[in-house]
């Protein structure tokens, strides 16, 4: 059994073979650089930053697990009110 096929067929296969492996490569990924959350280790402090909306919760003292508190914050709240005292 000889199996035949014409240049016009293989070049329609090979074209629209080619356009289905790109489209299943174009889906949206996000940059692992700007993501939704980004960490920050220093020395004992943890800080984990939202970079949609500027909240933020920082571990202050890592060295004891007992004494470890999260405190939640808002970049722009903080940031403002620093702005207003430097106006003062």
């Amino acid at each position: 059994m000889k199996i035949t096929i014409d240049v016009k067929s293989l070049l329609i296969g090979l074209a629209v073979a080619s356009i289905a492996f790109l489209a299943m490569g174009t889906k949206y990924q996000a940059d692992p650089e700007n993501g939704k959350f980004k960490t920050e280790m220093r020395d004992n402090v943890v800080i984990i930053l939202n970079t949609q909306n500027g909240d933020f919760i920082v571990a202050t003292d890592l060295l004891d697990i007992r004494l470890n508190r999260w405190k939640k914050g808002a970049f722009y709240q903080i940031f403002e009110m620093q702005k207003e005292e430097k106006r003062r």
